[in-house]
């Protein structure tokens, strides 16, 4: 027996490599080029583009690109992920406030990509001891991933979440049951479907596996049934209560961008007399009488409560339109140095209505108030640009206007699950959006009007969106968009609508879908830390 023979028939063998019999991560020169393409697919997904099934794709894109990585690398291809879709879908931010803003937004919402491309590295083990695991994987982790971005920080920012990608989609239906979170479960679901049915290499071993056919039955067989459930899923294409006849008036700005409101007696006076021009249109019969005119966000940024020449203006209006008016308007007060962003009933004869009052309960980070100011203060001394803080209502915004009871959301709130759900517990049969996209441009107004289309979906109610500059139009409640306006014109557009009062198990439920789902992905979670544990033990 020769010395070689001998080493190879005394040498012990060599302990099992975890790793390697899971296999290996892509190159990361591959890995890195999808990461960026998943990002741009998650982009054309959202409006303005709309190519929702695009989001599946960047959904296993992602997916594919972390799977089996370190938990640095895999937060890497995240943050690549993210860069790519929130710097192009947030561009709207630094149409007028600068680069440092936008940028600053991106980086932060990419960073919450990368967490979930840190997670998906984590769970890889549990991937790869079930295939079929794996679309359910990758769904918990966008929930639980959107769940911590949705609240954190300064109560979050839930815009770009998967769930309103889909507002032409039949998964769009699933937000009747579930919710955007359920919505978002089914998105990433089936981009785990995907991936898992397109993996490298998993075919060679089928053969050496004899359940090889769980891989793929199961997910077949969950694709199947989330498809039969959202084509089944029953939505009303109208509500079932008595009809209301609603106007939207849009009356414009002088100009775009942050002094948009430089002028804002004409910013009021273009609503007002737009509202007079429609009242001149049903005297004279070529127009229905409404029962019910909504005024957008910032439609009176001189505080008509206080200022006796605008409340006349608003009261001239509304007495010559006979109907009440739901006017957006900007207070003084409580408090030396703060404003309330509010949206007010403007009755016809008695003027304002203090007891229908709505204060946005949502003021957005930065842009409506400036916390920790001496410390942003240290980044940018464009925070003063921001003089007073809009202070936060208490109260969820249900208004009760007569012919019928509003469900009234202010402009980024109708990204807020509980915001919106709070007003249709409270009572509301008619949802309303009051906003102003005079600061922005016609993208993100769309991807706005989205998420009203969730929402008429989520709740069973007709929508509306009122914007100062469009996009304006009314939502049913199966989410079709009905007298949608252009961009930066003034319209008035009026419609009869159908208002419900019923419920949808997504309000019934409330945030416990979403509860269940991130509730998972932290087992899921803990479940892969458990076994990563076992795997790094190997017998001697």
């Amino acid at each position: 027996m020769t010395t070689l023979d001998r080493d190879e028939t005394q040498a012990p063998a060599a302990p099992p490599n975890p790793a390697a019999a899971a296999g290996r991560p892509l190159p990361l020169r591959v890995a890195a080029p999808m990461a960026v393409a998943a990002g741009l697919a998650l982009l054309l997904a959202f409006p303005p583009y709309g190519v929702w099934p695009l989001a599946p794709v960047g959904v296993a894109l992602l997916a594919a690109a972390a799977h089996r990585r370190r938990l640095r690398a895999g937060a890497g291809v995240g943050f690549l992920t993210g860069v790519a879709l929130f710097a192009p879908l947030l561009a709207w931010t630094n149409l007028h406030t600068g680069y440092l803003p936008w940028a600053l937004l991106s980086l932060l919402q990419a960073g919450y990509l990368a967490l979930l491309g840190a997670a998906t590295a984590w769970v890889s083990p549990l991937a790869d001891r079930g295939r079929w695991q794996w679309p359910a994987l990758t769904g918990l982790l966008w929930v639980g991933q959107e769940a911590l971005r949705d609240r954190t920080p300064f109560g979050g920012f839930p815009w770009g979440r998967l769930a309103f990608t889909q507002d032409d989609s039949p998964l769009l239906r699933l937000a009747a049951l579930g919710g955007a979170p359920l919505v978002t479960f089914a998105v990433a679901l089936a981009g785990g479907l995907l991936v898992t049915a397109v993996w490298r290499g998993w075919a060679a071993r089928r053969a050496a596996r004899p359940e090889w056919w769980l891989a793929v039955a199961v997910p077949a067989a969950v694709a199947v049934a989330v498809g039969a459930v959202s084509l089944l899923t029953p939505v009303a294409a109208a509500g079932g209560g008595k009809a209301v006849t609603v106007a939207i008036v849009q009356g414009n700005v002088p100009r775009l961008g942050l002094d948009f409101n430089a002028q804002r007696q004409a910013v009021l006076n273009n609503h007002v007399d737009a509202t007079l021009e429609l009242a001149a249109r049903v005297a004279s019969g070529a127009q229905r009488q409404p029962d019910l005119v909504v005024w957008p966000e910032n439609s009176s940024d001189i505080d008509p409560l206080r200022n006796p020449t605008a409340g006349a203006r608003i009261s001239q209006a509304a007495d010559a339109i006979r109907a009440p008016i739901l006017v957006g308007a900007v207070l003084l007060g409580p408090g030396p140095g703060q404003v309330r962003n509010a949206g007010i009933l403007w009755r016809p004869d008695t003027g304002a209505d203090m007891a229908q009052l709505y204060t946005k309960r949502h003021p957005v980070p930065f842009a409506e108030y400036v916390p920790l100011r001496d410390v942003a203060r240290m980044v940018s001394d464009q925070v003063d640009l921001i003089r007073s803080d809009f202070v936060p209502g208490s109260t969820p915004g249900v208004v009760r206007a007569g012919p019928a009871v509003l469900g009234d959301v202010i402009c980024f709130e109708v990204a807020y699950d509980e915001v919106v759900r709070d007003t249709v517990t409270g009572g509301a049969q008619l949802l309303v959006v009051q906003t102003n996209n005079a600061t922005f441009n016609a993208a993100e107004a769309r991807q706005q009007l989205a998420m009203v289309r969730l929402r008429a979906v989520e709740h069973g109610r007709p929508a509306l969106m009122a914007s100062t500059v469009g996009v304006s139009g009314f939502v049913a409640p199966d989410g079709r968009v009905s007298d949608a306006t252009g961009f930066n014109t003034r319209e008035v557009v009026v419609r009869q609508l159908r208002l419900d009062s019923g419920r949808t198990l997504a309000t019934r439920l409330g945030w416990w879908p979403e509860v269940a789902l991130a509730g998972l992905a932290v087992a899921a979670l803990a479940g892969a830390g458990v076994l990563r544990r076992r795997q790094r033990v190997v017998p001697g």
